[in-house]
């Protein structure tokens, strides 16, 4: 099959490891980001965009002058992140592309039986007669958001290329570490220059995103006390059995494994420890911002209540607020949603507007100054060898954010 400019960028955005390190104190946390980084800066160059920089965390800077005549107009960003999710390797991607899907199962890896089937995830059957991008079941795809760069490149070629497309001012950047928590931790706003801006990292085609959980971490620890088992009757106090009393004490079915929509949860992520001490790490999810501190405090209530049998000091817990619902700082501008979802319509696409179930840099960026929603990048099975994106939606969501720009051309800004 022929491939658009769309696809050729994708496979080789994801032939580069850009994989981001969780705790590394830095940013960007792995240097190997910034390859990326400059290749993405050079090819703006190329593509005729002048105004490009790299700064020390790799972030890319890039500016498209307005249409003569209307400089006044709102300046509008597009923002992608550059690094791969921790959770599997990205490095050495080997994609493929299975054309014209017949809805049955795809190998991905006929050595180690590795097979991506519509049984697991019924979802690809929406894509049967698409062209899908898969890996070879050994890595992730880096579709999440790598899809989300492409698209945003190939937009700005085509601004570049049809200088009769009257826009505004656009900004582009592409940011690191936003696997990790820290995307934006080294963003410049005012560097960035937009009024405005769509971060490009969702989901499958035709989601447009403005809300996003509130979100916290939880470092747990627990103290026992530790004694030979033969002589323990009365004495020890097992830090690991502690913990697991702490875990039921948490309401069942506010799990991720039993939530959905806007249903918030506490996830358990990590356990580790001795009959001497433990630790556990969550996280706290939920969209309303009262349930919210309401889980917080519901985390606290246990710790008291088990240090009251325990002994004091037997639990600790260390909360963190990590972002908050971009809601508050987007609904304002309505505009920012009425755009996409008038540009999906004008070039057929079922637009719908729904949660996101975990974060995005665009919801730190709007606590920050900069309304930022959420636009689908068009991937699946993000962070995992199960990974894949349709071609058909890299092409389509690339003409979307060119339709984007044109509506606010045309329609005067908002």
């Amino acid at each position: 099959m022929d491939m658009s400019s769309v696809v050729k960028r994708f496979l080789n955005y994801v032939r580069i490891d850009t994989q981001s390190v969780p705790n590394a104190g830095v940013i960007p946390s792995s240097e190997k980001q910034k390859n990326l980084a400059f290749l993405l800066a050079d090819e703006l160059k190329e593509l005729g965009v002048v105004t490009v920089s790299v700064d020390e965390s790799g972030t890319v800077y890039a500016s498209i002058p307005a249409s003569a005549g209307i400089e006044n107009l709102p300046s509008i960003g597009f923002i992608a992140h550059m690094d791969t999710s921790p959770a599997v390797s990205g490095k050495d991607v080997r994609a493929r592309i299975v054309s014209n899907y017949d809805g049955g199962d795809i190998v991905l890896n006929e050595a180690q039986r590795i097979v991506l089937s519509p049984v697991d995830y019924p979802e690809m059957l929406q894509y049967k007669g698409q062209d899908l991008i898969v890996t070879d079941g050994t890595t992730l795809l880096g579709a999440d958001d790598k899809a989300g760069i492409a698209e945003i490149m190939t937009m700005v070629e085509t601004l570049m290329n049809r200088p009769e497309l009257s826009h505004g001012e656009i900004k582009i950047a592409f940011t690191p570490d936003e696997e990790v928590g820290h995307g934006t931790d080294a963003f410049d706003v005012k560097r960035f220059g937009a009024d405005f801006a769509y971060t490009v990292d969702g989901g499958q085609l035709g989601e447009i995103e403005y809300e996003n959980f509130n979100a916290a971490s939880v470092n747990l620890t627990i103290s026992g006390k530790n004694i030979h088992p033969g002589y323990a009757k009365g004495k020890m106090k097992n830090a690991l059995l502690m913990a697991m009393e702490f875990q039921q004490m948490l309401p069942v079915f506010d799990n991720p494994s039993f939530t959905e929509g806007y249903e918030g949860f506490f996830h358990l992520e990590a356990l580790s420890g001795t009959v001497e001490q433990a630790r556990a790490e969550y996280i706290i999810r939920d969209h309303d911002r009262n349930s919210f501190e309401t889980r917080k405090e519901c985390i606290r209530s246990i710790c008291s209540y088990l240090n009251d049998k325990y002994g004091e000091g037997a639990f600790t817990a260390e909360i963190e607020d990590s972002y908050y619902n971009m809601k508050e700082k987007v609904a304002p501008y309505p505009f920012l949603m009425d755009h996409a979802r008038q540009a999906m319509i004008n070039l057929g696409v079922e637009a719908s507007i729904v949660p996101i179930r975990g974060g995005t840099d665009g919801a730190r960026l709007s606590f920050m100054g900069l309304p930022c929603p959420n636009l689908c990048a068009g991937g699946h099975n993000f962070h995992g060898r199960f990974e894949y994106v349709p071609v058909q939606s890299l092409e389509k969501i690339s003409d979307i954010l060119v339709e984007i720009v044109r509506l606010f051309g045309t329609a005067g800004g908002v």
